[in-house]
């Protein structure tokens, strides 16, 4: 991606900052703006400004006025080490004793503010998607929805700031990226009406149809509470005893098992909004609808031995790869589309009910229709404040989107609040830098915990007349939020659900049906793999039970892997369409801000890996060489960023190598354990090499090679003719063919099917 391309610059046009060009030498993760001296600097200095890509949150008041203030002067400032009340320090190493090997004395007044402040650095961790990564940018609408929403971020052409945070649901906030799960993919819109929170998922569904139901799913799924184990997975018995019994789950479930549940990258992951909402036009029309993040790379997903490899190399590999994709100038962009329907009494769809958060709605049945462009651009510059104290809520809406009768979204509406009294320690987390709105605030809410806000007036009570009357409400005609009238139908209080949400397995059943042979053969694979992770044999034979009921051939293949018998159904297996668009095999797509390894030693064609590197810059995309050591390679003075001991094939999307690397005077086991070959190899490649060329080559990724480089290939047991592999002439040739095959991500020519 270029300069040139206008959504790049329109992504800049509200920040009013320059934009990034990406790291200086075309590969992200540099720590700091400035290299550093081998001595430490002593010489007073201002603080270094943040790095190209970061940037903070708007500078508003606590109440939402612009301030127009410098980011940098709500950043610490001064050249000199303070306490925090502005008092100059000489020396932070040394308590204050009583003779130098004396006992600390307590008027430390220096010590008791830092460890009293570190002591309390930390606040209590979400219950759920606690690890998570965040990000700036803009969102872009093209007008399209307003035919059916006066919601203003959504008339044409309106940019609205906005802030997006990625997560894991049932991981701890030190657990890995790459878990078999569902992740958040929460919005926040900084709109000219307010700020409007669209928190949804990857996976179009969820697990319960009321959100009483909602601890015992996330107590199901979390470690079991006598051992705190297993960590970030639902590959155990408490998880799969809650959804063999509680049905409701079986289709969420199916997506959890399916690609879904362990995407390539947060820019490769559909987002969804769950719910069915209500939206409703300047005229008072309503309509019903679904809200779709399409990601403009296309809905990519790891192979399982992938993410497994990845949880112990690179455990932050998701986090990385959004801000890496950030600073390289590859922005991550997703469109905003919505479903339609009719809002009917029933609101139901072609037999589907709207309301029940377990269903979704094919999009051969209604079509997505794009409303908008979100334009990632910017990185955080402090985790903490941004990303760990950012606040959604379900209930942050803005006049033309209102909620349903959705008894899952209706429990969220109090959860999220509530939530945050704990988490953030009382009512005025909103006036937290990143949870601000952009537009003025007159609430009358007084005082509580942290009240950072100097309120004015003596009458915080309506009506008024000490101040004047103010503030006075406003009528629709100026921008409120009117609560749309509702037909309430006459019934009984009662603790039940309508009859249409018992059906369980039809829209279980379409998904399986959906699915290309490849996904068909990986849903068998994670069935097998989490049920025979647990210890009780009733939970496997309940859930193969589940399984039968959605397709004999899932249940018998599943029942072949755990050795156990396959169950006849149930309850008659239901004829439904399947639904393409479920499945994530089959298109093309950009090869935007796709990682390239490229393997070199100082003998390889070095004139062609530093072509091929610029080549790669050129296309948008992070090329990353590896070779035996971090030193130059050659009088050009070629950097490599990576080397045999610290890559690992499931950083790349693709790899080249140019000639056959030799055996590195560390390649041996007891500084490196890729350095030991495997049963029956040996020869003049490093064996590191060799292994990251199997590893890639069972991934389904492309590889390239050149220079002699098919010497390498010999070594790691990979076909030359095999689909996806390019020995060519040259680096920049090899390049032009590898290019091409990543469109489909991966060559799923290479994977056998039975199914």
């Amino acid at each position: 991606m270029t300069e040139s391309n206008p959504l790049k610059r329109a992504a800049h046009k509200i920040t009013g900052e320059p934009a990034a060009t990406g790291p200086q030498d075309g590969v992200p993760g540099k720590p700091g703006p400035e290299s550093p001296s081998v001595a430490e600097p002593t010489e007073p200095r201002e603080p270094l400004p943040p790095k190209a890509d970061q940037r903070g949150p708007a500078t508003v008041s606590p109440t939402g006025q612009v301030t127009g203030v410098d980011q940098a002067k709500v950043a610490q400032g001064g050249a000199y080490l303070t306490t925090a009340q502005g008092v100059r320090l000489h020396d932070t190493d040394h308590s204050l004793k009583a003779g130098p090997r004396g006992p600390v004395l307590l008027q430390d007044h220096h010590l008791r503010e830092k460890i009293m402040q570190f002591d309390h650095e930390r606040i209590p961790e979400r219950v759920v998607h606690a690890r998570g990564a965040g990000a700036h940018g803009v969102f872009q609408s093209y007008g399209t929805a307003s035919t059916v929403t006066k919601a203003a971020f959504l008339a044409e052409d309106v940019e609205t700031e906005v802030f997006v945070r990625f997560s894991t649901v049932l991981g701890s906030r030190g657990s890995s990226d790459t878990v078999r799960d569902t992740r958040g993919f929460a919005t926040k819109f900084y709109t000219t009406e307010g700020v409007f929170d669209l928190v949804g998922n990857n996976i179009p569904v969820f697990f319960i149809q009321d959100a009483i139901k909602f601890p015992d799913v996330i107590h199901a799924g979390k470690p079991h509470p006598d051992r705190e184990i297993p960590q970030a997975q639902s590959a155990h018995d408490t998880f799969w005893d809650f959804v063999s019994l509680h049905t409701e789950a079986t289709h969420h479930t199916l997506w959890n098992m399916s690609d879904r549940g362990i995407p390539r990258s947060y820019r490769m992951m559909e987002g969804f909004g769950v719910h069915t909402f209500r939206l409703v036009n300047a005229a008072g029309e309503t309509t019903l609808v679904k809200f779709h993040w399409k990601p403009k790379l296309g809905v990519h997903s790891l192979v399982w031995e992938e993410a497994q490899i990845i949880n112990g190399v690179d455990p932050d590999f998701h986090r990385r790869d959004l801000f890496d994709a950030i600073e390289s100038g590859a922005y991550p962009q997703w469109e905003l589309g919505i479903q339609t329907f009719p809002d009917t009494p029933d609101q139901m769809f072609e037999g589907i009910d709207l309301l029940d958060p377990t269903n979704i709605v094919p999009e051969e049945l209604a079509p997505v229709q794009p409303i908008g462009l979100l334009t990632l651009n910017r990185n955080t510059s402090n985790f903490f404040a941004e990303t760990e104290q950012v606040a959604f809520h379900v209930g942050h809406l803005v006049p033309g989107i209102d909620v349903t009768d959705d008894p899952l979204l209706q429990g969220r509406l109090f959860s999220y609040l509530d939530t945050q009294l704990t988490r953030l320690g009382g009512p005025n987390f909103n006036q937290l830098p990143i949870n601000r709105t952009h537009v003025p605030v007159n609430d009358m809410q007084r005082d509580g915990y942290h009240q950072t806000a100097v309120h004015r007036g003596v009458a915080p009570y309506k009506p008024n007349s000490l101040d004047g009357g103010c503030p006075f409400a406003a009528g629709a005609d100026a921008g409120a939020f009117v609560d749309v009238p509702v037909q309430l139908p006459e019934s009984v209080k009662v603790r039940a659900q309508s009859e249409t949400f018992d059906d369980h397995f039809s829209q279980p059943r379409r998904f399986w049906l959906s699915m290309s042979p490849i996904e068909r053969e990986h849903i068998i694979a994670a069935y097998t793999f989490e049920l025979g992770k647990c210890y009780e044999q009733a939970i496997k034979e309940r859930n193969l039970q589940i399984l039968a009921n959605i397709d004999p051939v899932l249940c018998s293949k599943v029942a072949e892997g755990l050795g156990l018998p396959a169950p006849e159904p149930t309850v008659p297996l239901v004829d439904v369409q399947p639904s393409p668009a479920l499945s994530q095999v089959g298109e093309v797509w950009p090869a935007d801000g796709r990682m390239i390894g490229i393997v070199a030693a100082p003998d390889a064609d070095l004139e062609g890996v530093a072509a091929v590197r610029e080549a790669v810059l050129g296309a948008g995309m992070v090329p990353l060489v590896i070779a035996p050591t971090g030193g130059p390679l050659g009088s050009g003075g070629l950097k490599p960023q990576r080397t045999f001991t610290t890559a690992r094939s499931t950083e790349f999307d693709a790899v080249l190598v140019a000639g056959a690397p030799a055996v590195g005077n560390d390649a041996y086991g007891a500084r490196d354990a890729k350095a030991n070959p495997t049963a029956g190899q040996s020869g003049p490649v490093d064996p590191r090499v060799v292994l990251l060329l199997a590893e890639a080559f069972r991934h389904g990724k492309a590889i390239g090679v050149w220079g002699g480089g098919d010497a390498a290939l010999s070594a790691a047991g990979v076909p030359a003719d095999a689909p996806g592999v390019v020995v060519g002439t040259s680096g920049p040739s090899t390049l032009e063919k590898l290019s091409r095959l990543m469109g489909s991500h991966r060559v799923w020519e290479r994977f056998p099917t039975t199914v």
